[in-house]
């Protein structure tokens, strides 16, 4: 069984899926600053995906992602607005101009660097299978063929699983819901960024889940940009910076609870 080790790292997933759910559901246009001073930077996320991005008891925007932001707002003298997009329309809102940047665990691939621009990878994952605890057939990726899979839609989780022969792919409009439905047994398997997969089991709040097999693929995370944005090199600066001066570190133990790994300086080519 892949193992995500971590001391402290589980955190209250709700005022739960539902509270998630119903933020994805309406699209989001809630806006929320961070520091105040210096350029404004409007960054779209959406708050659906714990432990990187969601919403708190109060309505305010918290996680990894929130957190890292904010700091390197604070790094390059940016002030941090947050707005609330679905996942699958941060891409079209960048290209359209209507945000200036995106933090939402978004993977860094070939296909969206043709659109927009990344900037340095500050976050190392990769994609996790999860099953009942009683499934005892479903040990890789390749026993997903001809299976029944949950993926969130517009994800890498989603891209791989279209790779699957046979398979009957069901998509959602968040990783938690593609869990519920394999909780409820209504699919065989969900493929999703790994921490996520694992944070919803942890947290208790998905019973009977269990994550199977070594990881499908590994990937990094960048903040998205449009292409050409005068804003990229400010925010790789300021990301250097709270790396170089321990911030990031602080910001990913608060989170996962362990020392974060080396990250490249530009993310590898598949």
């Amino acid at each position: 069984m892949l193992r995500f080790t971590r001391s402290r790292f589980v955190r209250r997933l709700v005022p739960g899926l539902v509270a998630l759910s119903i933020v994805t559901a309406c699209g989001g246009n809630q806006t929320q600053t961070g520091q105040a001073g210096g350029q404004s930077l409007t960054v779209a996320t959406e708050p659906a995906f714990p432990p990187f991005e969601s919403q708190g008891a109060g309505g305010e925007l918290e996680g990894f992602d929130i957190d890292l932001m904010n700091a390197i707002g604070e790094a390059a003298d940016l002030n941090i607005q947050f707005q609330s997009l679905p996942f699958d329309g941060i891409v079209p809102a960048l290209q359209a101009g209507q945000v200036d940047a995106a933090i939402s665990a978004m993977t860094i691939t070939p296909e969206r660097q043709q659109t927009v621009d990344f900037s340095r990878p500050y976050f190392k994952a990769g994609l996790a299978i999860a099953v009942r605890e009683n499934n005892t057939d479903i040990q890789g990726f390749d026993d997903l063929k001809n299976r029944r899979i949950a993926v969130q839609i517009g994800t890498t989780g989603a891209n791989q699983a279209k790779n699957l022969e046979g398979a009957t792919i069901s998509t959602f409009d968040s990783a938690p819901l593609a869990l519920q439905e394999l909780a409820n047994g209504n699919v065989d398997a969900v493929i999703n960024d790994a921490p996520v997969t694992l944070y919803a089991i942890e947290s208790g709040n998905l019973q009977g889940l269990k994550v199977v097999g070594q990881l499908v693929t590994e990937e990094y995370y960048g903040i998205a940009l449009p292409r050409n944005s005068p804003n990229l090199e400010r925010v790789n600066q300021g990301l250097t910076e709270i790396k170089n001066n321990g911030t990031y570190a602080e910001i990913y133990q608060k989170w996962f609870g362990v020392e974060p790994p080396t990250l490249p300086e530009t993310a590898p080519t598949n």
